[in-house]
């Protein structure tokens, strides 16, 4: 059916999801953002089954909307400015999509990995929000697996395509 004259419409429905078209297979999210999404669902499901209350119990009502909408608020700012930053350099902010300049400047001279760090410290501040004591767990584990699955791999491909540069902005 994709082959029928509804790509281009679908393309302008689904144009809010990210998404690419793979041997007529319609990708909406990529691996970091299902493990993200993997963390919530999870999480809130594990607090379901097996509810363990220790946010609740440590951290009072205000205390847990201070802190989790400031750690929502600081990923998101995080994120924005490192998309803002890709955006003036005229490059993809996109790792699945490949890099046409290497940004070194603002915020990605304190931070290797602002939209990582910008994703993991949302998904803490939700954990906090929700008092969602396995979301804040799974988002413990997510930072290895995203390191070792998704950032290792960007590494060694900015490594072959930047060179020289980039192995003196990773020192």
């Amino acid at each position: 059916w994709i082959n029928c004259g509804l790509r281009r419409p679908l393309r302008q429905l689904f144009s809010a999801f990210r998404y690419e078209f793979f041997e007529n297979v319609v990708v909406f999210l990529h691996a970091w953002e299902w493990m993200a999404l993997a963390v919530v669902v999870i999480g809130l499901a594990l607090d379901w089954l097996l509810p363990a209350y220790l946010l609740t119990l440590l951290l009072s009502l205000e205390d847990r909307i201070v802190i989790g909408v400031l750690l929502i608020v600081i990923g998101l700012g995080l994120a924005v400015s490192a998309l803002g930053l890709f955006r003036s350099a005229k490059t993809h902010a996109e790792p699945w999509k490949p890099s046409t300049a290497l940004v070194t400047e603002g915020i990605f001279k304190w931070l290797r990995n602002p939209m990582y760090v910008g994703v993991t410290s949302i998904l803490a501040g939700l954990s906090i929000l929700l008092a969602s004591d396995w979301m804040l767990v799974m988002t413990i584990v997510f930072v290895p697996v995203i390191h070792f699955g998704v950032i290792k791999r960007e590494e060694r491909y900015l490594t072959v395509k930047f060179g020289e540069p980039y192995r003196q902005y990773i020192a």
